[in-house]
């Protein structure tokens, strides 16, 4: 299987071992800091996350085909009997529409994606988003594998951090990465500039994953949010965690799809300090020909069947199995 992330020891103990109790670390933060990831936990322990790409965004030989306003509103339709807040990944390629859209729809929160923090116009445009919906938009995700995928650094990414908040000192900020490189000692400063931590962690790019149970690829995730509590002192949102429907001949179907969220939810029960997204809320077909997150790596066919709904907007076993959402 290709291994997406750096294969670690430590990973497999966090899959095997019971979680250990931790001291949750002390910090610091002024009045609006505290104000803004108040907002953001609440909206972890009250509603219901799904990481959120348009289904006519597409990104194709390097060329992004932008989203267009009426596909996101059938898609956040869609969506919103069974989920009342959004992460995104994308501030502009169509995705302005998307604050107006989810508000009218009654969407309870929504994390705005900065693709390219160090982008004026992206930022720009998720800023004024922040400002024409402050009741909807809890947080900012400042860039998503960005460091992982070597298109920046710890410090070029925590400058860009401290540069939002300047601007906007009331909004909750954070970035994502997978769970491994929070581990490393040098991220330290990045961990110190965020409010909240947004990050991936996905048992299927663990070498245990096709022989393991659902059960104990649950209990990774959430002995990975454990231990990841030990260095950092803010709510904690698992932005992509899941199981791709396809192929099967990789171990991967519809149904194991929804067994794996079965023991998540059992598991990991939104909190203010402790959620997950559900990822991702779309099939995306083109991702299976995408250029992978490490610089000369190529998308596997599985990055095409993420979705708790297909291209088509037809909901999976997984998503059948949540109860509707109330006040609509």
């Amino acid at each position: 299987m290709r291994n997406r992330y750096t294969p670690m020891l430590r990973a497999l103990l966090l899959a095997l071992l019971a979680p250990l109790a931790v001291a949750q670390p002390v910090c610091e933060r002024g009045a609006a800091g505290e104000a803004a990831r108040a907002r953001l936990a609440r909206a972890m322990a009250q509603g219901r996350f799904v990481a959120y790409e348009p289904t006519s965004l597409q990104v194709v030989d390097g060329r992004t085909h932008d989203a267009d306003p009426e596909s996101i509103r059938a898609d956040l339709e869609a969506l919103r009997p069974r989920f009342d807040a959004l992460v995104t990944y994308d501030a502009i390629h169509g995705a302005q529409a998307i604050p107006t859209i989810a508000a009218a729809l009654k969407f309870r929160a929504l994390v705005v994606g900065v693709w390219d923090p160090a982008d004026r116009a992206q930022l720009d445009a998720a800023l004024a988003a922040a400002r024409a919906f402050p009741q909807l938009i809890v947080g900012l995700s400042l860039g998503n594998e960005s460091i992982f995928a070597r298109r920046t650094t710890v410090a070029r990414l925590a400058a860009a951090t401290a540069a939002a908040r300047a601007r906007a000192p009331s909004l909750a900020l954070s970035t994502t990465e997978p769970f491994h490189l929070y581990e490393d000692p040098e991220a330290a400063p990045l961990l110190g500039a965020m409010d909240f931590l947004l990050v991936n962690v996905h048992p299927i790019f663990q070498p245990w994953f096709r022989g393991a149970t659902d059960a104990t690829s649950a209990q990774f995730v959430v002995n990975v949010v454990a231990d990841l509590a030990q260095r950092f002192c803010g709510p904690i949102l698992v932005k992509e965690t899941g199981v791709p429907t396809a192929p099967a001949s990789a171990g991967y179907t519809p149904e194991r799809q929804a067994a794996f969220y079965a023991e998540l939810r059992q598991r990991l029960p939104a909190s203010s300090a402790r959620a997950f997204a559900y990822f991702s809320a779309f099939d995306a077909p083109w991702r299976a020909h995408d250029a992978g997150p490490v610089a000369g790596a190529l998308s596997g066919p599985e990055e095409a069947y993420w979705g708790l709904y297909d291209e088509e907007r037809r909901p999976k076993p997984a998503a059948l199995a949540l109860p509707p959402l109330p006040g609509r």
